[in-house]
């Protein structure tokens, strides 16, 4: 047993929120620790959602966590949506408390197990995704979990041990990342959850723990992203995609070095940012030291994740494309540039945390017969950057912009945006929800925001 999991036979110990994270964390204590004394540091709302009556041993604490509060631990498990970097945690650090999560008790338990760790600030779940599905068309037994849906402390115990785990890390796990992956990847580095991380710098430098200070035993990087080669530095065992002599993208094929290995008109991953994640799949693939040109053709089989450019269908002439992952202005541009051959009512807007939308409107610029729908906090803020450099025109049937102009409307909801949507798209056109936004200004998570 890790000395994670050890100290909590001395340690006062906390579990700080109560969502599926916090849930997987009472229950890996409580695995080892049935009787032990516990606290939870939960809202109440949440409070009011369980029946804790079967644990006569647990302490709720509802009231907002401060200092005082979380000092009163030697070891507190906080849920990854919330930011160690607040006076009350420095406090309670100095105090002498230690505030881990539950990725990081995870890899304490399992740290000899083979992992296959991928973040990034776009594409990393469905990066991990393709490459589970690879390395299982290849016989591998995989494990896919972390931030793709499955907490790591709900497999701290599987029944069957895997040949490797393929883990998606957030930055908000990789925070305190102190494992030492057999690959660990890298795809892009962009400002996102600056609220969280305090600076655009620690977002970076947090994202970047996963190379784990140049000892994971392969480091795989995006070489088109300027940024991210500049901060990583040079890696001495690894491979880099996006690069001529690796795994790249040209002519409409999936290369590597010379050689054409797969048509994107084969597979179901639209888009130019979905073919450069197909080449850091295939990158990791060749990493785990199999043949990744010959299970390149297993990518066809592939089929997107949810609220991920998810065609769901058509109705009146018009299709309608669910890409509610994308919670930054990049992510929105990527959508729009792997539908540029359709005309484009693209719904945005969403939590306000103050990045600009200046890539939007460069895009904007470019095609203007793509008509804009806003909502959400910030639709003040898009509203504002498009105005700057183009006359905002109102929405109507059939848009299609004069150069310098563009159609746009504001709305107050999701529902009134999808239902002028509907009005004013051409048949054979796309209604595309990709908010470049967070959603919970509105929603619970960009899962709930897609479904609506």
């Amino acid at each position: 047993m890790s000395a994670g999991f050890n100290s909590f036979r001395i340690h006062r110990t906390a579990i700080w929120g109560f969502g599926r994270e916090g849930q997987a964390a009472l229950k890996a204590v409580r695995s080892r620790y049935p009787e032990k004394r516990l606290a939870i540091l939960l809202t109440p709302d949440e409070a009011a959602a369980w029946d804790f009556s079967d644990d006569p041993n647990l302490e709720l604490i509802t009231d907002e966590p401060s200092s005082g509060i979380l000092a009163q631990y030697g070891t507190v498990i906080k849920s990854p949506g919330i930011s160690p970097y607040t006076q009350a945690c420095d406090w309670a650090r100095f105090r002498g408390t230690r505030i881990i999560s539950g990725s990081g008790l995870w890899f304490g338990e399992r740290g000899q197990d083979r992992t296959i760790c991928i973040t990034g600030t776009k594409g990393k779940s469905t990066v991990s995704a393709l490459t589970a599905h690879l390395l299982r068309a290849a016989g591998q037994v995989i494990g896919l979990v972390g931030n793709v849906g499955v907490p790591l402390l709900e497999v701290l115990d599987p029944e069957v041990n895997p040949d490797a785990w393929v883990i998606e890390l957030s930055s908000y796990q990789t925070h305190d990342f102190f494992g030492t992956p057999a690959i660990a990847c890298v795809l892009n580095l962009f400002p996102e959850h600056l609220p969280w991380h305090g600076s655009e710098a620690r977002y970076y430098a947090d994202k970047l723990r996963i190379l784990a200070n140049g000892k994971a035993e392969v480091s795989i990087l995006n070489g088109a992203d300027k940024t991210l080669v500049k901060l990583a530095g040079e890696i001495e065992r690894g491979f880099y995609y996006n690069v001529p002599d690796g795994w790249h993208v040209q002519n409409g094929f999936v290369c590597y070095q010379q050689q054409n290995v797969l048509d994107l008109k084969d597979v179901r991953l639209p888009g130019r940012h979905n073919a450069e994640n197909i080449c850091a799949a295939l990158t990791i693939v060749q990493a785990y030291g199999l043949d990744a040109v010959a299970l390149a053709r297993e990518v066809v089989s592939f089929y997107p994740l949810p609220h991920r450019l998810q065609q769901l269908g058509a109705r009146g002439g018009m299709e309608f494309v669910d890409d509610s992952i994308a919670t930054t202005p990049h992510a929105t541009v990527a959508a729009l540039e792997a539908l540029s051959e359709r005309t484009v009512t693209v719904l945005v807007g969403g939590f306000d945390r103050g990045l600009d939308w200046d890539c939007f409107v460069d895009r904007i610029q470019e095609r203007p017969s793509t008509a804009v729908i806003a909502s959400g906090a910030n639709a003040d803020r898009i509203e504002a950057a498009l105005s700057q450099r183009l006359r905002l025109l109102p929405v109507q049937a059939d848009a299609k912009a004069v150069p310098g102009s563009v159609y746009f409307s504001r709305v107050d909801s999701l529902e009134l945006a999808t239902q002028l949507a509907m009005k004013i798209t051409p048949r054979n056109g796309v209604v595309l929800l990709s908010p470049g936004a967070p959603s919970f200004d509105a929603y619970s998570s960009y899962a709930e925001r897609g479904r609506a």
